[in-house]
């Protein structure tokens, strides 16, 4: 069943072969993860959210140094693929996967969520917010949170309540 499997998060790149790579065949099934392929089989990152069953556990107790001689996560994706317990669910336009691999990758998605909170007025990642959205807590929960939180902060969730 599907709540057997593993999920892993695939976005769309233009140089893939800095990160891991996931391959697909006609049918939109994953036939193959790779580490920084020097020759990628598609343009589609994994972007380092994973969701692992309890498995994962024994499968990275047994997980070998890479020809880099590092433990990698493609290698926990691939037993699971050999296991045909891998899913790929892909993030398409709406979504902004920020690498922050190298200084230059924090820096861009630094000024890409700088941007976004300034042009927009929005939080990104507001965790707050999401909860209160998602009903996770409610409008007094939410006030009592507001209290503690700096000026500025707690303006903008006050606006959640106003709205």
């Amino acid at each position: 069943s599907e709540e057997n499997k593993a999920v892993v998060f695939g976005y769309e790149v233009k140089n893939p072969s800095r990160y891991g790579v996931v391959e697909f065949n006609e049918n939109n099934e994953v036939v193959s993860v790779e580490e920084k392929p020097t020759q990628p089989k598609s343009n589609y990152a994994i972007v380092g959210l994973y969701y692992y069953t309890n498995d994962v556990i024994e499968i990275a107790k047994n997980v070998k140094p890479s020809k880099r001689g590092e433990l990698e996560i493609t290698s926990v994706n691939n037993v699971y693929l050999d296991q045909e317990n891998l899913n790929v669910e892909l993030m398409g336009r709406g979504f902004a996967w920020l690498d922050t691999g190298t200084i230059n990758a924090i820096n861009n998605a630094s000024n890409f969520i700088k941007t976004i909170e300034e042009r927009q007025g929005l939080k990104v990642a507001c965790l707050e917010e999401i909860a209160y959205c998602n009903n996770f807590i409610d409008k007094i929960q939410l006030e009592h949170i507001i209290k503690k939180l700096p000026n500025d902060y707690a303006n903008y969730l006050s606006r959640l309540i106003d709205n």
